[in-house]
């Protein structure tokens, strides 16, 4: 992976794939910037990254205040001069119940994580890479962005939206030597899938049932992707959804 000497910044890379892409990126000798509305996490895998030999710098953000995603660029091109790749990653789960019975609450914390938050990073990433005059964004949004996902509204029209925002922000940028790509896992070991099985037991005989490889993605599958898409590797693609689901979307 060609993305030695890079300036990355994940967002929700405290845990899960944000973490595993974290330290993939620092592995091929990325300089990552793991941020984190949980700030202890954010410092944990950073540490482990400079533990290894590697260069990370933690910083906590919310991703649904633009002031905090402002100050999370601006420090890390105070530290770096430059930006070359964010991740966009940082997300929340679904509340698992049919349209007609979702609270007005859930919706709005999913969209304001999921959707503004992404809008957010998108937005200020591509002013960072307009002056300096190269940049490449990683979206990390989901089978339930590509396909129908029942009981799962907020969760679902979020990740549509990150599939169309990335596709729009593609083709404005094309010719400013700015990338725009999207991730879509399926069913992955993370704290969302937990989350999911804990509220419902059942529903891991269930997912496993309509994975035909019959197991969930790993973390470190997903980073491979990511890294991948975020390297010197990719030059000529842009606008595109790569699904990484076992098989289940077929």
């Amino acid at each position: 992976m060609e993305v030695k000497n890079k300036i990355v910044i994940i967002t929700g890379a405290g845990s899960g794939i944000g973490k595993a892409a974290a330290i993939h990126f620092a592995h091929h000798g990325a300089k990552v910037v793991v941020s984190d509305i949980n700030l202890e996490n954010a410092k944990k895998v950073a540490d482990e990254i400079v533990t290894n030999g590697g260069e990370s710098l933690p910083i906590k953000t919310d991703v649904t205040k633009f002031e905090e995603v402002e100050d999370l660029l601006k420090q890390t091109v105070n530290k770096y001069k430059s930006l070359d790749v964010i991740v966009n990653n940082a997300g929340i789960g679904p509340n698992l119940l049919p349209t007609h019975k979702s609270r007005l609450e859930d919706w709005d914390r999913v969209i304001a994580v999921n959707q503004t938050g992404v809008f957010y990073c998108m937005k200020v990433a591509i002013q960072q890479f307009l002056l300096q005059g190269h940049g490449n964004i990683v979206n990390i949004a989901s089978l339930a962005g590509l396909k129908a996902s029942p009981n799962n509204i907020s969760y679902s029209a979020s990740k549509f939206a990150v599939v169309g925002m990335t596709k729009s922000a593609a083709m404005e940028y094309a010719t400013k030597n700015i990338r725009v790509n999207a991730v879509c896992p399926g069913y992955t070991e993370s704290a969302l899938l937990d989350q999911l099985i804990n509220a419902k037991p059942e529903m891991d005989a269930i997912l496993k049932s309509v994975i035909p490889m019959k197991r969930y993605g790993k973390a470190k599958e997903i980073a491979d992707a990511v890294v991948w898409l975020a390297s010197d590797q990719t030059k000529f693609m842009t606008g595109q959804t790569i699904t990484l689901d076992g098989g289940t979307s077929l």
